[in-house]
């Protein structure tokens, strides 16, 4: 099987990230965005989805935190779709009810090439220590959209925003983990009747 790997470099005037990710790793991780809380949630992200993951990322951070979450979430989204290539062989489909203490959250996935994100989470407080919790979804609705996957997230009940955050990531990278892994009943087919999962 072609390997799926993929590496990807973006600069810009607010952010330069460097991306690069292997998605039949078994979920190592280098991982630096100036943001503590975020690092913690994409090394969530990488070990749970088992795709390996390397992302380097230098933003204005002297501004706020949004310009570097949106911009890794765009890169790493590139990374997973360049990967996926044709998506020939992928599960495609996968659901979970993920719980951690008392959150609990769901997430849907098709990675079908067409993106859309369905967000219904709350969370408890604007930020998580001095991470802003708006810039999740933020973070989701770039990663999606470059991606090309669909993505739905809800999370069903919680209290507090540190656990709401982490159960998305860990929702997010177990469907992801499921979806994007080799179907070994038809390795070689396009999991769609209309022959393409290119959108």
């Amino acid at each position: 099987m072609t390997a799926r790997t993929a590496t990807i470099s973006r600069k810009t005037n607010e952010t330069e990230i460097a991306v690069s990710v292997d998605l039949d790793g078994t979920g190592n991780n280098e991982i630096e965005t100036g943001i503590g809380f975020f690092n913690h949630m994409l090394e969530q992200l990488s070990r749970h989805s088992l795709i390996d993951m390397k992302i380097g990322a230098k933003g204005d951070l002297h501004i706020d935190d949004h310009h570097t979450v949106e911009d890794c979430g765009i890169a790493l989204g590139q990374a997973l779709n360049k990967a996926l290539g044709d998506r020939r062989g992928v599960m495609r489909y996968a659901s979970i009810d993920l719980a951690m203490d008392e959150a609990l959250t769901f997430a849907a996935i098709d990675v079908s090439g067409r993106p859309f994100l369905v967000w219904n989470v709350g969370f408890s407080a604007p930020k998580i220590g001095t991470f802003d919790t708006e810039l999740v979804r933020e973070f989701f609705q770039a990663f999606s959209q470059h991606a090309g996957i669909t993505l739905h997230v809800k999370n069903l009940y919680a209290e507090n925003s540190h656990h709401i955050a982490e159960t998305c990531f860990k929702a997010v990278a177990r469907v992801l983990r499921t979806a994007v892994e080799i179907d070994p009943r038809q390795a070689d087919a396009i999991p769609s009747t209309k022959g393409t999962l290119n959108g």
